[in-house]
């Protein structure tokens, strides 16, 4: 109960750590007169997967690799099955030919990539530096889209003082390195406690707790209908999970890869396979397909805990 209890007091940490380093650091930006897209494309983009990057490279420096790999394709897993699915029941998403046509294959590419660098059980610290490599990519296509497609539009930004700024940007950083070491210390506990194993707490709960900004993001945005913003959040995140910080943990320390653990990464390339099937043809994901997402999540979870 008590390893729970601090799991919990972790993800809080995480959170408020994540939205206040994006609050802060994104106002000392605007001082500087930063531009809105490179705020955009790292300040903002950074913040919804903080909490997945400081949690892994935390597991990593710890030796903790199946906390390590199945937090990052837990997350991935959550974020369409569960993310995508709850936000489409919620109202139905139209996705922008854009993200169908380049994001959603990026990210199918990036679950498939994964699967064949880890088919010797092992993400070696040169196969990080190949997952960096396609996240370089990956920002200098999405700055050259941003660049050529967006509306200028003014960043919202918190109305703080500089000095404010700076301590609540110091204040995020300090709740996100202690969320992380919580989190990590915690699901170690748990899986000894309760005899699963340190990749079943990772791909579940864990995941679930370093996803919860993405959740949250999502769910408001579909309820006010700015449906581009609910999938391109998640999609984004599962290309930033990937390339980014699956990439970083593995150069900081290789990560073994179980058998146990190609469950995981199968079901993380079916995810994104039924997600550019879907909305293939209509440019949509409807409450059927939500349902459908959520469906096979929980026979995942079934099979997780039988």
């Amino acid at each position: 109960m008590i390893s729970l209890i601090i799991l919990l007091i972790g993800v809080v940490f995480l959170v408020l750590g994540a939205n206040s380093l994006v609050d802060g650091a994104s106002v000392i930006a605007k001082r500087f007169n930063i531009p809105n897209i490179v705020i955009g494309l790292t300040i903002v983009a950074f913040g919804t997967s903080a909490p997945e990057l400081v949690v892994n490279v935390i597991s990593a420096l710890n030796g903790k690799s199946a906390i390590t790999l199945g937090n990052v394709i837990g997350s991935n897993v959550i974020n369409i099955l569960v993310i995508l699915g709850i936000t489409a029941i919620i109202y139905p998403l139209t996705v922008a030919r854009n993200t169908v046509k380049f994001e959603i294959p990026i990210a199918l590419f990036a679950s498939i990539l994964t699967y064949v660098l880890a088919k010797n059980g092992v993400l070696s610290k040169f196969d990080g530096f190949i997952l960096l490599g396609f996240f370089i990519l990956f920002l200098m296509y999405n700055a050259y889209l941003t660049v050529m497609n967006r509306e200028e539009s003014e960043l919202e930004v918190k109305n703080y003082t500089l000095p404010i700024a700076t301590g609540v940007t110091i204040l995020g950083f300090i709740l996100l390195v202690f969320g992380g070491k919580f989190i990590v210390d915690s699901a170690v506990d748990l899986a000894r406690n309760f005899g699963i194993s340190e990749r079943v707490i990772s791909v579940t709960v864990v995941s679930l707790g370093t996803s919860l900004p993405e959740l949250a993001t999502s769910v408001v945005a579909a309820f006010k209908k700015n449906t581009d913003i609910a999938i391109g959040n998640v999609v984004g995140s599962n290309i930033f999970n990937t390339f980014f910080i699956l990439g970083i943990s593995a150069v900081i320390t290789p990560i073994d890869v179980p058998t146990t653990a190609f469950i995981d990464l199968i079901l993380n390339m079916i995810a994104s396979i039924l997600l550019l099937a879907f909305v293939l043809r209509n440019y949509r994901l409807n409450r059927i397909h939500g349902l459908l997402f959520l469906t096979v999540y929980s026979t995942y979870l079934y099979s997780l805990f039988k």
